[in-house]
């Protein structure tokens, strides 16, 4: 059978990966999320007729074909997306778009070239302290508002990404062909698609899709006394079993993955009984930068009832993942550990 998304809207296309698809610690291309605030294009553009610009405050501005860009030193990188609201449904208090549950994410092999070298052959300014990318996809509505997100000129030089493949294929048409930017580690907001123009800039871009959303704010508040909406916060997902399966008595293993955007994941524990008690789980599967640990639990399952699945992640900064979600008036980045919980019956 073909594997399918979760569609909830079809203008813009936006779809969640099931979550017996998120077992492996690369995400199938096939299934792979879907975000969008545009329309995808139609079809793919002829490659000899797109083009990369690159303005602002740089020492000459750029325009590069697809073969020169390409010409350009190649980079491989790992990286786990995820998109800013992915498990806003799971949380206590309602809050507005689309219904994710845990599967806004997933981990890519991704191929290209690095943003700073993209950025060297234009050279920067003194002035220089932003970068923002913009796509030649189309809005929709009657606004015509363009996507378009900077990030400090900091990323952008360190770990930025401009992908042309994914997963050892070209990039696919949904996921941004022929060049998207990847700004490692942080949430996909960021990671702008169907690239054709990079602004450098002295100042942050001012726009809807700057100040007015991607903005951690309470609500009742201006979204722009909020913070942006940059790295992937800390968290652990249970991918198996699902919310209300039914088990049989015996082993389980207990399956899942944890991520932590620019940082690394350090440990995993696990609890059957609510929080009550906790244990190590194991990692499994490779371990890269920028990128999910899958991790499974082996948990003997001994009398019959309901029981409570609860996984808690902890980073290599020290940082513990929380056990309830920072509320904001758009649910962004829900990693409580209470929310992702999952219900099962051992019968």
């Amino acid at each position: 059978m073909k594997p399918t998304l979760r569609v909830m809207t079809e203008q813009p296309f936006n779809a969640e990966t099931p979550a017996e698809h998120l077992t492996s610690w690369i995400t199938p291309t096939a299934v792979f999320f879907s975000r969008n605030q545009g329309a995808i294009p139609a079809r793919r553009i002829s490659l000899k007729r797109w083009r990369l610009t690159v303005e602002g405050e740089v020492d000459r501005q750029l325009t590069l074909t697809f073969d020169e860009l390409c010409r350009l030193p190649r980079a491989i990188a790992a990286d786990t997306l995820e998109c800013s609201g992915n498990g806003r449904s799971l949380l206590g208090e309602r809050t507005s778009g689309n219904p994710w549950t845990i599967g806004g994410v997933g981990n890519a092999v991704w191929a290209g070239v690095w943003l700073r070298d993209v950025l060297a052959e234009a050279g920067l300014k003194p002035t220089a302290r932003h970068v923002a990318c913009e796509g030649f996809d189309t809005p929709l509505g009657t606004a015509g508002v363009k996507f378009i997100r900077s990030i400090p000129l900091a990323k952008a030089l360190a770990s930025t990404l401009l992908a042309t493949e994914m997963n050892g294929e070209p990039l696919p048409l949904k996921h941004g062909y022929p060049l998207r930017a990847l700004a490692l580690g942080w949430t996909g907001a960021n990671c702008v698609k169907w690239l054709s123009r990079i602004m450098v800039r002295e100042q942050p871009w001012e726009g809807f899709y700057m100040d007015s959303v991607y903005r951690l704010f309470p609500k009742g508040q201006d979204p722009r006394s909020g913070e942006v909406v940059t790295a992937i916060k800390l968290k652990a997902i249970i991918t198996r079993p699902q919310p209300a399966a039914k088990i049989a008595t015996g082993s389980v293993a207990i399956l899942g993955a944890a991520y932590a955007g620019e940082a690394d994941v350090a440990r995993v524990d696990v609890s059957t009984d609510g929080g009550a008690t906790w244990r190590p789980a194991e990692f499994i599967g490779p371990h890269e930068p920028y990128a999910w640990r899958q991790w499974q639990f082996l948990w003997e399952a001994r009398g019959p009832g309901q029981y409570r699945i609860m996984a808690r992640a902890f980073d290599t900064e020290g940082r513990a993942q929380p056990m309830e979600a920072a509320l904001n008036a758009l649910g962004y980045g829900n990693n409580g550990v209470r929310e992702h919980a999952v219900a099962v019956t051992i019968a």
